[in-house]
Formats: structure tokens, sequence, C-alpha cells
């Protein structure tokens, strides 16, 4: 058995570890989520109190139980919003209070973290602590840059130096002699501030000026930018081009190595802003394919799916299932909450027995799959015209048809499978309503010109969107808006609606199509860039 199912199998075990009145250490890795370990993951969602640091990604809040106290420490570079003493106190007072306390910090607790440091305090107040290691960026950044840290043919050792030491400190404790002298590739935290300094040192003591040297700024996230030179060029580059914290320096020649092993900053979306309308609870699919091209994902939900308040209706449904001749599922949405009254009333697929079950778009084949059930229908464009032909091959005039779906939505496919000659029942099995966030964070990233594209994957989605967001707010922004992207036509005819044509509509109406018109959309505004 792999050591991943050994974790889950003995989930209960890991949890008996996490200890009341204990504070846990955890190193939150350089950025990108993936790269938190197993043991982390487990210990925020069990924690009672999570303090966490400016430079670990909020995204690992998600890990946290909805119970949990949130505390940010701030701990960015000269703008701390604790002090590390008040941090202190505060992870021993609420340990001291018998509640579990996570401390998630940027990287390794350990390397250059100051983890050992409120390691010793614990100690001194004795409080119980664990230590759980992170991904550090000082090895993390640089692979994603394509920059090794060990190459047989460039460097047989590495060396981790802080580049801003302790300002009481009345000497350094840097070698700089040695560093110079030895070697081995070279990387330093949190140097871009003492940049020229760094690069001063080490050829002040004999390094040769042309070594090459690289900068990695926020490593490991859609926002990673890197910047190759050499010792005597690197911190006029980085002034030239606005350089900024938090970022690492590589120094050593396995950073000539950067140009052609570069594979992450290759990503087609690397740094581009999308909004995502779509329900927090189906947002996940898209926000993890365009994550994965490179994408800065903003999730903006702008739709909350709801149950019914009155479930009688679908289960008598339910309960006369065998008069039925059809089912079609527009939606994954109709799938899962028709099935919640299914297997509340004890039931499962057999009551599809000889019942013939038509699916709108490969998700929603899919969901049913899941469920023991394998479309007789999946029609290959996801339109109502393209299904009632489909189901008129198959036969359907003159037949039954139950059609669960949303409580409000166009009437075109039970109007279309009508005058095809069949009886269609509409049956509500769920609400769509407008989702009660706030549209400030949105606003705020519009106004800094920080979002490339908006996604709409429903005529929904562009309806409330725009009642959250007022279309002039839009239009303001004039030709340098952000590019609008629609799932398919309907949803492009809704966006007219509001004055606004979609740059670009997926020629595959799901959201791998989506993201794949986005994708080429970048690759000619890349493309066009190059021609300039």
């Amino acid at each position: 058995m792999c050591s991943y199912a050994l974790y889950q199998n003995n989930e209960d075990a890991f949890a008996a570890r996490l200890r009341p009145g204990t504070v846990y250490l955890l190193g939150a890795g350089p950025g990108d989520p993936g790269l938190l370990t197993l043991r982390a993951r487990d210990v925020l969602a069990r924690a009672d109190v999570v303090v966490y640091d400016y430079l670990a990604n909020r995204a690992f809040l998600a890990f946290c139980s909805s119970s949990a106290e949130l505390i940010y420490a701030g701990k960015k570079g000269g703008d701390h919003t604790l002090s590390q003493e008040a941090i202190n106190q505060l992870l021993i007072d609420r340990a001291k209070q018998g509640l579990r306390v996570a401390r998630l910090k940027g990287g390794d607790p350990y390397v250059f973290g100051r983890g050992a440091e409120e390691a010793e305090e614990f100690v001194d107040a004795g409080i119980d602590f664990e230590v759980v290691p992170g991904v550090t960026s000082a090895v993390a950044a640089p692979a994603y840059a394509g920059i090794p840290l060990t190459h047989r043919r460039f460097a047989s050792s590495v060396s981790f130096i802080t580049g801003h030491e302790d300002p009481d400190k009345p000497a350094s404790s840097i070698n700089w002699s040695a560093l110079a002298a030895g070697g081995g590739t070279l990387v330093f935290f949190m140097g871009v501030r003492n940049l020229r300094h760094i690069c001063h040192r080490l050829t002040g003591e004999g390094m040769d000026p042309q070594t090459p040297a690289g900068l990695v700024r926020w490593g490991t996230t859609c926002r990673q930018a890197s910047l190759t030179g050499s010792l005597d060029s690197i911190a006029e580059l980085a002034e030239q081009q606005g350089f900024k914290a938090p970022a690492l320096l590589v120094v050593g020649q396995v950073v000539s190595l950067r140009d052609r092993l570069s594979w992450f900053e290759r990503r087609p979306l690397l740094g581009r802003g999308v909004v995502i309308t779509r329900a927090r609870e189906q947002a996940s699919s898209l926000v993890r394919l365009l994550e994965e091209e490179g994408a800065c994902c903003l999730e903006f939900p702008t739709i909350d799916i709801r149950p019914l308040p009155d479930s009688g209706p679908i289960r008598q449904a339910i309960r006369d299932l065998a008069g039925y001749s059809w089912v079609v599922f527009t939606s994954v949405n109709g799938v899962e909450h028709f099935w919640s009254q299914i297997a509340s009333m004890g039931l499962d697929s057999r009551i599809f027995g000889g019942i013939k079950v038509a699916a709108i778009g490969p998700a929603t084949a899919e969901s049913l799959k899941q469920r023991g059930i394998r479309p007789d229908l999946l029609p290959e464009k996801y339109v109502a015209e393209s299904v009632v032909q489909g189901m008129l091959e198959l036969g359907v005039r003159g037949e039954k048809v139950l059609l669960p779906r949303a409580e409000t939505a166009r009437e075109v496919l039970p109007e279309s499978l009508r005058q095809a000659g069949a009886s269609v029942d509409i049956l509500p099995v769920y609400r769509t309503e407008l989702s009660g966030g706030s549209p400030d964070e949105v606003a705020a990233s519009l106004a800094d010109g920080q979002v490339d594209y908006i996604t709409f994957t429903s005529s929904s989605t562009v309806e409330n969107f725009f009642q959250r967001i007022q279309p002039d707010e839009l239009s303001k922004l004039g030709t340098g808006r952000p590019r609008l992207a629609c799932i398919g036509p309907i949803t492009s005819e809704t966006l007219a609606s509001f004055g606004f044509q979609a740059d670009l509509v997926a020629s595959e109406y799901t959201i791998p199509g989506l993201v794949e018109a986005l994708i080429q959309d970048a690759h000619k505004g890349q493309a066009a860039e190059g021609g300039l």
C-alpha cells in the first residue's frame, strides 16, 4: 500500500497526535499550496488557533477548521503587524489556555524563519511544541526558475546566507572571503534591499564580477518572476526593472542553466489575473485548471447554489419515476440535488431501470457515471437543438420526459422537446441566488490593473456579476479593460445584453474548453507583443 493511502487509513492516529496546549511550528513552504506537507495540512485542519505570516499563501487557510481563530501576524520585511515579542506571547497565552496552536511560517521554520527563537520561548514557558519542516524557498524557488543548486559541472556545495542580518549584531558574522573563494552556489535570503552591498562584498573578496547571478521573486507562485545577469550587473538590472522583495539572490555558475532549464515561467497564463465568477462549490475545477497553467485566480462567486426549502415535489417525482421514459440532466447541480433526495429515501441508481437518461455536457455525464448511470445520450453540442435531435433519433416523440433543473432557467429546451412531440415535466431541484460576498477586492483589482480576464460560465454569472459590479465600472477602464471570456454562445448573448461583446468564447462549451480559450488568447497576445 502506498504511503499516502497509509496516511489516509491512519488519519485518526495522526489526529490523536495533536495535543491540547501545544504549539505547532509549521513550514508553509515557498508559496505553491501543492508543496505543503501532509502533516502540516493535518495540523491546520485540527488547530484551534492559526497564526500566519505574510509569506504564507492564504490559500492554506482553506485547510483550517471553520471554527479556528485566524490571526495575521504580518512579518513582511520592515512592516510587522505584530512584533516578535507579541507573537511569542500570543502563542504562549493561547497554548496555556489548552488550545492547539498552529504557527504557520513561510518556507521552513528553522531556515531564517526565527522558528528556533520562538521554540526557545516555548521551552522557557514550559509549553510543548512540535516542528513540522517545510520546503524552503532556497531550494524550491530556484528549481521553479530553472536553476539547479548543484550540478556536477558547476557546483558541489551550497551555502544559504541571510541578506539581512540582525541589526543589533556588533559585526557581520558572514565570512565573505570564504564565500567568495568557495566555488559553490550561494543563496541569499531577503537580499534585494542589500543587493549592491552583497555583490560589492563578494567581488571585493575576489569573486569574478562576471559570475552569473539571478533573482527569483515570489518563487513557486503565479507571480513568480526571475532575472539573471552577473555580479557586476544584477543590481542595476534589478533597479531598472523594479525588481523588489520578496526575492532570493542566487550566485554561481548554475545560474547559467536558467534559460535552458526554465519550465514554470513558460506556462502560458503565468501572472495573468483571472476572475472566477462561478459558484464557490463549483469553482475548484476551473481554479485548478487555470492555476496549473500559471494563472493568478481571484474567486468572486456571483451565485450561490441552494437546495429548495420544500423537497416534497422532488421526492414525489422520484416515487413516480417509473412513469417517465426519459430523464434529462442539464448540469452537475441538477444531478447532485436530485441524487441527494434519492439517497435520503434509501434508494439508488436501480430506480432508473428501463429509463433513458440524457446528460448535457461531459461533467454532467461524469457525475452520473459516479452514481452508476451511463447516459444513453451525450450530445456533441451542449445546446437544446443538439439534445432534441439526439433524443428524436432515440425515440422521444410521444414519450414522457422529466427535466430536473434549476428553479429559474431558460425555457428553450423544454419548449423544443414539446415541439418535438414529447410531454415534459419541469422539476426544480435547486435554486441559484445572488452571492453575498463583498465586491471590494475585485473592484480594487480591476482599478489596479491586476485583472486580465473575467470568466463567465453561465448567464446567471453574467447577470449577478453586473449586480455586484456596475457596467460603468467596467466600461470606464477603456480598451485596456480585462478581456471577457464566456463558456458558450448563450452566455455570450447574455453578456451582450449588458453592452459588452465577449472577447473570447470557448469552442467547446466546457470548463476545459474555456481554459483552452484563455490559453490560445494568451498565446496570441504574446505573439503580438513579440512582433512589436
